[in-house]
């Protein structure tokens, strides 16, 4: 059961540092995390939460690369070309740091280029230098609907999956998706709540998704990866102690496992 469980360390966190994040989910009884890989100045930069992560002796399951200009990949632009360098070099650092599986959006915000072969040729290339790696790349289901079809419709690698993300879609896809398209597929989930108008990052069981609906899909898709919270100390969670709060995000965590029966 403890390994089922992974958590993530959010940079987006009110009132803490990301080493105290880090701090707090191992005091929590976590033994794995994923990292946000999002190439930003922060104060903390991504390779010291890293080396902190492990320092510890806390498990990576995956890293979420970021998606700063992420619409130009579907544009015959420059930005567009320059966005297959980045990622390439983000899968040369993360296998460096002994990461085999990554994260990546394929659009962002609420409105954005129809998918199409400029941006598939710009995957394709992703995809086969991280298949060169042995690295695995799941697409998160973000704002609007279609693109992870349509990516995996286009590219047939072993090594491209989804990233299922409870909040997208309950919140932007109305829970409507084809999950028959996604039997095996499925690399990676991002789970957490909300009330299905906004994404809000709650403790699952604390906002409106129904979670047997969900799991059930999840099973039925051969899912069998731990379960990943993206839990969000913002808002009124900052009232509440920071351990507390994932130790609480933690025994979610277990009624999830419980419902997929890991």
């Amino acid at each position: 059961m403890n390994n089922q469980i992974t958590i993530t360390i959010s940079n987006a966190n009110q009132n803490v540092t990301p080493l105290q994040t880090i701090e707090a989910i191992y005091q929590a009884g976590y033994s794995s995390v994923f990292v946000e890989w999002y190439n930003k100045e922060w104060e903390i930069s991504q390779q010291k939460q890293l080396d902190t992560v492990r320092k510890l002796g806390l498990q990576v399951d995956f890293a979420h690369l970021g998606y700063q200009g992420i619409n130009n990949l579907w544009l015959d632009n420059e930005q567009g070309e320059l966005l297959v360098e980045r990622y390439i070099n983000d899968l040369k650092i993360c296998k460096k740091n002994g990461i085999d599986l990554v994260c990546m959006h394929l659009s962002s915000k609420s409105e954005a280029p129809g998918p199409n072969e400029i941006g598939v040729a710009r995957l394709q290339k992703i995809a086969d230098y991280a298949n060169s790696l042995g690295i695995k790349i799941a697409f998160e289901n973000t704002k609007i609907k279609g693109y992870q079809e349509y990516v995996l419709s286009h590219i047939k690698n072993e090594n491209v999956g989804i990233c299922l993300d409870s909040g997208h879609l309950h919140a932007h896809f109305n829970d409507e998706l084809d999950f028959s398209l996604f039997k095996d597929k499925i690399f990676c989930v991002h789970l957490h709540d909300n009330l299905g108008e906004k994404d809000q990052h709650l403790i699952p069981f604390e906002g409106t998704i129904d979670w047997k609906w969900l799991t059930t899909h999840l099973k039925e898709c051969g899912y069998t990866g731990p379960v990943t919270l993206e839990l969000v100390y913002q808002n009124d969670y900052v009232n509440e102690d920071l351990i507390e709060f994932y130790r609480r995000g933690y025994e979610a965590g277990k009624k999830l496992a419980e419902l997929m029966n890991l």
